[in-house]
């Protein structure tokens, strides 16, 4: 409605004319929302028995409106950290990673002779957590997040540092109890993390972490068990190498980034 409507019109529509058509009604409820001055002019057009019934939703919003609980308050930003960088079901596989981290120490202070079991599993550490950080089965807002922007490369990376972040701390804790080199427990377990990365961009996370967990176990723990001799890979001279492995693993994944769109689509 380009003109105000005019008083009889707005009469006609305060007091629910029936003879006033549905385009009349509509653009008269248009021109209300920007027109003060004909909103105005309805206010002095309502009927004694219209005021009343206003009166009386008012009251009745007024009293729902005083019995509902206060609304919460904003969300503490810690907490909004936590739901962007956690998710719950990642627990369980760090609670077990620590486990299995402590096992191993006990082992090897219980077993004399066997090469040390934390040096041997420190590579494999941080995979069953970053396995299930981006994985249909392990996230119950997977269908959520896989069809919004959040999906792919910046919310892996979150999990995955999450994860990192839970680990490292607790091969420290073990390497030096155990008095292992601490360059030699936390390189390879940031290359193998690079490497489940890259290669998650190619078959999937989950798919990539399983394969290097079963190369590295049939390749170097179960030899190196069974001759009861630490691998060549893991010895005090190969930190400068893994050192560059993880250099080059993350730069890789880092331009494989656009694979990172289609991870729903293999896990």
């Amino acid at each position: 409605m380009t003109t105000h409507p005019s008083l009889t019109q707005i009469d006609r529509y305060a007091t629910g004319d029936p003879g006033l058509d549905e385009a009349s009604v509509w653009a008269i409820e248009v021109h209300l929302e920007d027109c003060a001055d004909c909103r105005a002019r309805l206010a002095g057009s309502t009927t004694a028995q219209s005021r009343a019934v206003i009166d009386l939703v008012a009251t009745a919003l007024d009293r729902e409106i005083a019995a509902t609980p206060a609304p919460a308050g904003p969300r503490r930003s810690w907490s909004v950290a936590r739901h962007r960088w956690f998710v719950g079901t990642l627990l369980p596989w760090l609670v077990m990673t620590v486990t299995v981290l402590g096992c191993a120490a006990l082992l090897g202070a219980l077993w004399v002779g066997l090469p040390s079991v934390v040096l041997l599993i420190a590579p494999l550490a941080p995979l069953p957590g970053v396995a299930a950080a981006w994985h249909r089965r392990a996230d119950p807002a997977w269908e959520l997040i896989a069809a919004t922007p959040a999906a792919g490369l910046t919310m892996l990376l979150r999990r995955t540092a999450a994860v990192l972040a839970f680990v490292i701390p607790a091969l420290a804790v073990v390497g030096a109890g155990t008095g292992t080199s601490l360059a030699l427990l936390l390189l390879p377990c940031l290359a193998f993390t690079a490497a489940t990365l890259l290669l998650g961009t190619l078959v999937g996370v989950r798919r990539a972490a399983l394969g290097l967990i079963t190369a590295w176990t049939l390749a170097v723990i179960a030899p190196s068990l069974v001759a009861a001799r630490m691998p060549v890979v893991l010895s005090a001279d190969s930190a400068r190498t893994w050192a560059l492995v993880t250099a080059a693993l993350t730069v890789m994944a880092l331009l494989r980034a656009d694979g990172f769109r289609r991870l729903s689509h293999r896990d």
